[in-house]
């Protein structure tokens, strides 16, 4: 049956082509649309997901990651989480937006990150230059390969200026993006501190790790019994918050949302329309089948399994395709992500409307009347 199903996809190797396009373009439109969504989550929350903290404080009311700035607590509240049962370190953040100057005079709007380099919570990752220890000199940062044109960095221990204080470039990373285009500049705590003239004995959040084998959870109401005038929330959930805060309350999030689901809308329409019309196409061959007196049965597997074997092989063509596009994407600042698990969903999709467009046309297929077959 398998091998009837293939004869009678390649008997028409042109038909077939059609068929295959359709599919490699309803999955290229769905890796991009779904793959910028994606993106678009990462760079919203990856300071969070990349922190190696398990709690995070912050000031009460802070909804998302990028307002923290405006908000700054007295750093003795640091001592008394410290005293909490089952915290094994706490250290200071801090995250603000501020004013780069270049060389050349320019100057370039950025989130300033300043974190505790002996802590190792969050602090800069995928570095390809430099060692985040060196950060612990005052006026050192580290700047990402992604922003360094528009900074005006062409090498590592270069100056540029922030806030009136000089800012040497020790290290570099890759692919940390920002979604709010303000490029990410980490720097110890106290470098930071001055930039941005935060008063010595305050800061913006704090992060903290819990002893091995801690409840989280239980951690966090302690942190919250003990400690006033703060929210405490894991970072998956403090991850969901700032995400949720840029999909649903500004119109990019929204927007990249729409078009992440029409991409699966006229991803579905295109291969469902394609495999329809390939299914018609072959009546008659359906109808010599039933002259020979094949099942309906039989029928719904060989137009089954002609659909799985069309979906397995546009499969393959989209989504190498889609690999190069995610490559190429990775010099710009909107990145297209492809997660094994959003590779494997689509796959997963790619088959099920594969299926579902030729259970569609079988209706028309099992009602065909032999006699067509001996018609001219």
């Amino acid at each position: 049956m398998a091998l009837l199903a293939r004869r009678n996809l390649l008997h028409d190797k042109v038909r077939f082509a059609v068929t295959l396009t359709g599919i490699v373009f309803a999955i290229l439109l769905m890796v991009v649309q779904f793959g910028l969504f994606v993106g678009f989550l990462e760079t919203t929350s990856n300071n969070i997901a990349n922190s190696k903290a398990d709690l995070w404080v912050v000031s009460k009311g802070v909804r998302y990651f990028d307002i923290g700035g405006w908000a700054p607590f007295s750093e003795r509240k640091v001592y008394q989480i410290l005293g909490t049962p089952g915290v094994a370190s706490a250290a200071k953040y801090i995250v603000q937006y501020i004013i780069w100057k270049k060389d050349d005079g320019g100057t370039e709007n950025i989130q300033i990150v300043g974190y505790e380099p002996a802590s190792g919570l969050g602090g800069p990752w995928n570095i390809i230059q430099g060692n985040p220890q060196e950060l612990q000199t005052d006026n050192t940062v580290f700047v990402d390969d992604l922003y360094r044109e528009r900074l005006g960095i062409t090498h590592v221990g270069q100056m540029g200026e922030i806030n009136g204080y000089r800012a040497r470039v020790v290290g570099v990373t890759e692919g940390i993006r920002s979604f709010t285009t303000s490029p990410f500049v980490f720097a110890s705590f106290k470098s930071a501190q001055n930039y941005i003239r935060l008063p010595e004995n305050q800061t913006v959040y704090v992060l903290v790790k819990a002893q091995p084998g801690v409840d989280v959870q239980g951690l966090k109401r302690d942190i919250l019994a003990r400690v006033s005038d703060v929210d405490v929330h894991t970072t998956a959930e403090f991850s969901w918050m700032t995400q949720r805060y840029w999909i649903f309350t500004t119109g990019a999030g929204v927007a990249t949302l729409i078009a992440a689901m029409l991409g699966l809308v006229v991803g579905v329409v295109v291969v469902a329309q394609t495999i329809y019309a390939t299914t018609i196409d072959h009546l008659r061959e359906y109808g010599t089948l039933k002259a020979i007196g094949a099942s309906n049965s039989h029928i719904y597997r060989v137009i089954i399994e002609q659909a799985i074997i069309s979906a397995i092989i546009g499969y393959i063509i989209g989504i190498s395709l889609s690999y190069a596009v995610v490559q190429l994407s990775r010099r710009n600042e909107a990145a297209i992500l492809l997660p094994w698990p959003v590779a494997v969903g689509i796959f997963g999709l790619t088959i099920l409307m594969c299926v579902s467009a030729s259970i569609v046309s079988i209706h028309k297929a099992t009602r065909i009347d032999p006699v067509l077959v001996f018609k001219t």
